[in-house]
Protein backbone atom coordinates (compact mmCIF):
# COMPACT_ATOMS: atom_id res chain seq x y z
CA UNK A 1 0.00 0.00 0.00
CA UNK A 2 0.79 3.87 -0.57
CA UNK A 3 0.55 5.93 2.45
CA UNK A 4 0.63 9.62 2.40
CA UNK A 5 1.44 10.50 6.16
CA UNK A 6 3.87 7.91 7.17
CA UNK A 7 6.84 5.86 6.27
CA UNK A 8 6.29 2.06 6.19
CA UNK A 9 9.37 0.46 5.76
CA UNK A 10 10.15 -3.57 5.90
CA UNK A 11 13.38 -4.73 6.61
CA UNK A 12 14.32 -8.39 7.81
CA UNK A 13 11.06 -8.79 9.85
CA UNK A 14 11.30 -5.44 11.52
CA UNK A 15 8.34 -2.85 10.57
CA UNK A 16 9.17 0.48 11.00
CA UNK A 17 6.31 3.10 10.91
CA UNK A 18 7.37 6.51 10.70
CA UNK A 19 4.67 9.64 11.31
CA UNK A 20 5.78 11.73 8.82
CA UNK A 21 4.46 14.85 9.50
CA UNK A 22 7.37 16.77 10.75
CA UNK A 23 6.23 20.45 9.90
CA UNK A 24 3.40 19.66 12.71
CA UNK A 25 5.20 18.01 14.74
CA UNK A 26 3.61 14.78 13.58
CA UNK A 27 0.32 15.85 14.17
CA UNK A 28 -2.83 13.71 13.97
CA UNK A 29 -4.70 14.66 11.13
CA UNK A 30 -7.67 12.60 9.34
CA UNK A 31 -5.33 11.15 7.02
CA UNK A 32 -2.39 10.59 9.76
CA UNK A 33 -5.29 7.97 11.56
CA UNK A 34 -6.07 6.50 8.45
CA UNK A 35 -3.06 5.97 7.72
CA UNK A 36 -1.84 3.99 10.60
CA UNK A 37 -5.00 2.23 11.09
CA UNK A 38 -4.53 0.60 7.33
CA UNK A 39 -1.03 0.38 8.55
CA UNK A 40 -1.36 -1.52 12.27
CA UNK A 41 -3.54 -3.69 9.60
CA UNK A 42 -1.16 -4.60 7.31
CA UNK A 43 1.25 -5.32 9.99
CA UNK A 44 -0.95 -7.98 11.61
CA UNK A 45 -1.73 -9.98 8.38
CA UNK A 46 2.01 -10.12 6.98
CA UNK A 47 3.55 -12.88 8.14
CA UNK A 48 6.72 -11.43 7.53
CA UNK A 49 6.85 -8.56 10.03
CA UNK A 50 7.89 -10.06 14.02
CA UNK A 51 8.15 -7.16 15.58
CA UNK A 52 6.56 -3.15 15.01
CA UNK A 53 8.64 0.14 15.93
CA UNK A 54 6.41 3.13 16.25
CA UNK A 55 8.42 6.30 15.75
CA UNK A 56 8.18 9.85 14.15
CA UNK A 57 10.08 12.04 11.54
CA UNK A 58 11.91 15.15 12.72
CA UNK A 59 11.90 16.60 16.16
CA UNK A 60 8.87 15.09 17.50
CA UNK A 61 7.26 11.62 17.95
CA UNK A 62 3.28 12.68 17.89
CA UNK A 63 2.11 16.10 19.15
CA UNK A 64 -1.54 14.64 19.30
CA UNK A 65 -4.58 15.77 17.43
CA UNK A 66 -3.84 18.69 14.61
CA UNK A 67 -5.98 21.55 15.96
CA UNK A 68 -6.15 23.05 12.70
CA UNK A 69 -7.55 20.05 10.62
CA UNK A 70 -10.73 20.79 10.04
CA UNK A 71 -13.32 18.09 9.24
CA UNK A 72 -14.80 17.28 6.20
CA UNK A 73 -18.00 19.33 4.97
CA UNK A 74 -17.09 22.28 7.73
CA UNK A 75 -18.49 22.83 10.85
CA UNK A 76 -17.61 21.79 14.57
CA UNK A 77 -15.44 18.77 14.80
CA UNK A 78 -17.65 15.57 16.97
CA UNK A 79 -14.73 14.55 19.76
CA UNK A 80 -17.08 11.93 20.01
CA UNK A 81 -16.60 10.80 16.41
CA UNK A 82 -12.69 11.04 16.31
CA UNK A 83 -12.65 8.79 19.19
CA UNK A 84 -14.63 6.67 17.75
CA UNK A 85 -13.34 6.31 14.41
CA UNK A 86 -10.16 7.46 14.28
CA UNK A 87 -8.46 7.17 17.54
CA UNK A 88 -9.55 3.94 19.60
CA UNK A 89 -9.80 1.71 16.48
CA UNK A 90 -5.82 2.58 16.34
CA UNK A 91 -5.28 2.38 20.06
CA UNK A 92 -7.21 -1.39 19.73
CA UNK A 93 -5.05 -2.52 16.88
CA UNK A 94 -1.69 -2.25 18.78
CA UNK A 95 -2.95 -3.90 22.11
CA UNK A 96 -4.21 -6.82 19.72
CA UNK A 97 -1.07 -6.98 17.68
CA UNK A 98 0.00 -10.53 18.07
CA UNK A 99 3.45 -8.99 17.36
CA UNK A 100 6.08 -7.03 19.72
CA UNK A 101 5.22 -3.09 18.94
CA UNK A 102 7.89 -0.80 19.92
CA UNK A 103 7.65 3.25 20.40
CA UNK A 104 10.54 5.30 19.37
CA UNK A 105 10.15 8.22 21.59
CA UNK A 106 12.46 10.71 19.44
CA UNK A 107 10.80 14.00 20.42
CA UNK A 108 7.90 14.97 22.59
CA UNK A 109 5.29 13.05 22.66
CA UNK A 110 1.76 14.88 23.98
CA UNK A 111 -1.85 14.11 23.97
CA UNK A 112 -3.27 11.44 21.96
CA UNK A 113 0.39 11.30 20.40
CA UNK A 114 1.55 10.37 24.12
CA UNK A 115 -1.45 7.40 24.74
CA UNK A 116 -0.04 6.08 21.15
CA UNK A 117 3.46 5.47 22.80
CA UNK A 118 1.56 4.45 25.73
CA UNK A 119 -0.22 1.71 24.02
CA UNK A 120 3.20 0.00 22.77
CA UNK A 121 4.62 -3.26 24.77
CA UNK A 122 7.57 -1.29 25.33
CA UNK A 123 9.13 2.23 25.16
CA UNK A 124 12.83 3.68 24.27
CA UNK A 125 13.03 7.31 25.05
CA UNK A 126 15.27 10.02 23.80
CA UNK A 127 16.71 12.06 26.42
CA UNK A 128 15.59 15.33 24.74
CA UNK A 129 12.09 14.38 24.07
CA UNK A 130 9.25 15.11 26.65
CA UNK A 131 6.04 13.35 27.12
CA UNK A 132 3.43 16.28 27.68
CA UNK A 133 -0.53 15.62 28.82
CA UNK A 134 -1.97 18.48 27.27
CA UNK A 135 -5.65 18.00 27.17
CA UNK A 136 -5.94 20.11 30.23
CA UNK A 137 -4.40 23.24 28.45
CA UNK A 138 -7.11 23.11 26.03
CA UNK A 139 -9.38 21.81 29.28
CA UNK A 140 -10.34 17.80 27.70
CA UNK A 141 -10.04 14.66 29.83
CA UNK A 142 -7.00 12.46 28.35
CA UNK A 143 -8.56 10.48 25.69
CA UNK A 144 -7.29 7.41 23.67
CA UNK A 145 -6.67 4.53 26.12
CA UNK A 146 -4.72 7.22 28.31
CA UNK A 147 -7.02 7.04 31.32
CA UNK A 148 -6.68 3.19 31.18
CA UNK A 149 -2.89 3.21 31.21
CA UNK A 150 -2.01 6.23 33.18
CA UNK A 151 -3.39 4.25 36.86
CA UNK A 152 -1.96 1.25 35.84
CA UNK A 153 1.72 2.63 35.14
CA UNK A 154 1.65 5.28 37.70
CA UNK A 155 -0.80 4.48 40.40
CA UNK A 156 -3.78 7.01 41.04
CA UNK A 157 -1.73 9.50 42.76
CA UNK A 158 0.85 9.95 40.28
CA UNK A 159 -1.77 9.48 37.52
CA UNK A 160 -3.97 12.27 38.98
CA UNK A 161 -0.73 14.76 39.14
CA UNK A 162 0.25 13.71 35.88
CA UNK A 163 -3.03 14.05 33.88
CA UNK A 164 -4.30 17.51 35.66
CA UNK A 165 -0.96 19.67 36.07
CA UNK A 166 -0.03 20.10 32.74
CA UNK A 167 3.14 19.27 33.34
CA UNK A 168 5.98 18.08 30.82
CA UNK A 169 7.54 15.40 31.77
CA UNK A 170 11.14 14.60 31.30
CA UNK A 171 13.05 11.53 29.96
CA UNK A 172 14.38 11.06 32.91
CA UNK A 173 11.39 11.31 35.27
CA UNK A 174 9.45 9.52 32.71
CA UNK A 175 11.95 6.73 33.02
CA UNK A 176 12.12 6.91 37.14
CA UNK A 177 7.96 7.10 36.89
CA UNK A 178 7.84 4.30 34.95
CA UNK A 179 6.15 5.12 31.53
CA UNK A 180 9.60 4.23 29.38
CA UNK A 181 11.32 1.09 29.57
CA UNK A 182 15.09 2.74 28.52
CA UNK A 183 16.77 6.18 28.05
CA UNK A 184 19.13 6.69 25.17
CA UNK A 185 21.04 9.83 24.04
CA UNK A 186 19.34 10.90 20.57
CA UNK A 187 22.23 9.71 18.63
CA UNK A 188 21.93 6.44 19.94
CA UNK A 189 18.16 6.06 19.95
CA UNK A 190 18.06 4.62 16.30
CA UNK A 191 20.88 1.69 17.42
CA UNK A 192 18.96 1.42 20.45
CA UNK A 193 15.69 0.82 18.26
CA UNK A 194 17.22 -1.09 15.34
CA UNK A 195 19.17 -3.88 18.16
CA UNK A 196 16.03 -4.57 20.65
CA UNK A 197 13.76 -4.95 17.40
CA UNK A 198 16.11 -7.03 16.06
CA UNK A 199 16.26 -9.23 19.14
CA UNK A 200 12.47 -9.15 18.66
CA UNK A 201 12.47 -10.17 14.77
CA UNK A 202 14.62 -12.78 15.85
CA UNK A 203 12.28 -14.30 17.98
CA UNK A 204 9.50 -16.48 18.51
CA UNK A 205 7.20 -14.27 17.54
CA UNK A 206 3.50 -16.42 18.16
CA UNK A 207 4.77 -16.87 21.40
CA UNK A 208 5.53 -12.91 22.31
CA UNK A 209 1.93 -12.59 20.97
CA UNK A 210 0.52 -15.36 23.48
CA UNK A 211 2.33 -13.07 26.50
CA UNK A 212 1.27 -9.89 25.49
CA UNK A 213 -2.53 -11.23 25.50
CA UNK A 214 -1.68 -13.25 28.42
CA UNK A 215 -0.39 -10.15 30.66
CA UNK A 216 -3.33 -7.57 29.58
CA UNK A 217 -5.27 -10.15 30.48
CA UNK A 218 -3.97 -10.87 33.88
CA UNK A 219 -3.86 -7.06 34.95
CA UNK A 220 -8.02 -7.51 35.63
CA UNK A 221 -8.25 -11.48 36.25
CA UNK A 222 -8.40 -13.55 39.13
CA UNK A 223 -5.23 -15.61 39.65
CA UNK A 224 -7.49 -18.87 38.88
CA UNK A 225 -8.68 -17.28 35.69
CA UNK A 226 -4.88 -16.63 35.02
CA UNK A 227 -3.86 -19.91 35.91
CA UNK A 228 -6.40 -21.77 33.66
CA UNK A 229 -5.26 -19.36 30.58
CA UNK A 230 -1.94 -20.55 31.28
CA UNK A 231 -2.91 -24.43 30.30
CA UNK A 232 -4.11 -23.13 27.32
CA UNK A 233 -1.24 -20.90 26.00
CA UNK A 234 1.46 -23.44 27.19
CA UNK A 235 -0.31 -26.12 25.55
CA UNK A 236 -0.41 -24.10 21.82
CA UNK A 237 3.08 -23.33 22.79
CA UNK A 238 3.78 -26.69 22.93
CA UNK A 239 2.53 -27.41 19.98
CA UNK A 240 4.74 -24.80 17.83
CA UNK A 241 7.17 -25.18 15.39
CA UNK A 242 9.33 -22.52 17.62
CA UNK A 243 9.01 -24.85 21.05
CA UNK A 244 10.51 -27.84 18.80
CA UNK A 245 13.36 -25.77 17.51
CA UNK A 246 14.03 -24.19 20.96
CA UNK A 247 14.08 -27.95 22.42
CA UNK A 248 16.22 -28.92 19.48
CA UNK A 249 18.86 -26.10 19.95
CA UNK A 250 19.01 -26.58 23.59
CA UNK A 251 19.99 -29.92 23.15
CA UNK A 252 22.24 -29.23 20.08
CA UNK A 253 23.78 -26.55 22.32
CA UNK A 254 23.30 -23.71 19.97
CA UNK A 255 21.46 -20.78 19.57
CA UNK A 256 17.70 -21.53 18.03
CA UNK A 257 16.87 -20.09 14.44
CA UNK A 258 12.95 -19.37 15.25
CA UNK A 259 10.58 -18.94 12.44
CA UNK A 260 7.87 -17.08 14.77
CA UNK A 261 5.22 -20.12 14.04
Amino acid sequence: MTYETILYTLDNGILTITLNRPDVYNACNEQLTTDLQAALQQAAEDDNVRVVVLTGAGRAFCSGQDLKDAPSGGGKRSLADSLQRRYNPIIRAMRDLPKPVIAGINGAAAGAGLSLALAADIRIMSTAAKLVEAFMAIALVPDSGATYFYPRMLGYAKAFEFATLNKPLSAEDALRWGFVNQIVSPDVLPTALRSLAETYASGPTQTYGFVKKMLQRGMTASLDEMLEMEIEYQQRAGESADYAEGVLAFNEKRAPKFTGK
